[in-house]
């Protein structure tokens, strides 16, 4: 039995990572479009096909359960594919879902009417296209009210991240939470709305201050799952064995996720 993890990229290895951490002995099948990153450019009718395409690549594979783990293809193409295209006795979840549940500290299944919560002002970082969806800021809507959340688009960041240049990334996060801040002196909360940005979480909370609180995905995530496998065991799928699948160059990908993870990590062609 195996859960399907899609990304655009590497970056949803951090979920990978926090999953196994939390749910050991589940099989684990990741498909990285590592050929077509990075999706935070791309258009919202492009994203849909690419993401929509993996997808289909992780249901082959025998799961009948796939996390989004790329905030872009959560933004742009989830509602869409649940709503048109995924399978009856498949589910498509995004990772949306625990962010707003940590800073609204009520459960998706509450669908009481939107209340005041512990923040007012919210910092959103993500990709270009997740700060343009505005879904975010919709989803949040449904369950919160009082909330101003001000989106910064942090071009630059995956790419870097992509190709190992941390020195890169870091400079670029630190500019990125300067345009924020003249935007938003004072946030309260700040949301990681990319799962490659874990991996410059640490400057992005040195660049905040500590009295922000800073939310990422990967544990969220993996908190999330726990309890969605343990009340939805049937959504565990048929396959048995975790892989790792690429739409790029193996070998080349297989170097960078063991760069990225700090184990061995072998990739096969998808």
């Amino acid at each position: 039995m195996a859960v399907g993890i899609f990304d655009s990229g590497l970056g949803g290895l951090t979920v990978l990572d926090a999953i196994t951490k939390r749910l050991p002995d589940l099989p684990l099948v990741y498909f990285g479009d590592n050929a077509n990153t990075p999706y935070g450019v791309r258009t919202a009718g492009n994203i849909y096909d690419l993401t929509t395409a993996g997808v289909q690549r992780l249901f082959d594979e025998g799961c009948d359960l796939v996390i989004l783990a790329c905030n872009t293809a959560s933004a742009a193409a989830l509602r869409r594919m649940q709503e048109a295209w995924v399978p009856r006795d498949k589910r498509v979840l995004g990772v949306f879902v625990p962010l707003i549940e940590a800073l609204t500290e009520r459960q998706w299944g509450d669908n009481s009417p939107p209340r005041e919560v512990g923040v007012s002002h919210v910092a959103l970082f993500a990709t270009p296209a997740t700060v343009s969806s505005r879904a975010f800021q919709r989803e949040l809507a449904f369950r919160a009210i009082g909330v101003d959340v001000e989106a910064q688009a942090c071009a630059g960041v995956v790419d870097a991240i992509e190709e190992g240049d941390m020195i890169l990334a870091e400079a670029l996060v630190r500019s990125h939470v300067e345009a924020l801040k003249r935007k938003m002196p004072e946030p309260d909360a700040a949301v990681l709305g990319c799962t490659h940005y874990p991996l410059v979480e640490e400057t992005f909370q040195e660049a905040l201050g500590t009295e922000v609180r800073v939310l990422s995905q990967p544990r969220l995530v993996a908190d999330s799952l726990a309890d969605y496998l343990a009340r939805r065991p049937e959504m565990v799928g048929t396959g048995t064995e975790s892989k790792f699948l690429t739409s790029g160059k193996p070998r080349a990908v297989s170097d960078k996720a063991t760069q990225f993870l700090r184990r061995q990590i072998a990739f096969d062609a998808a």
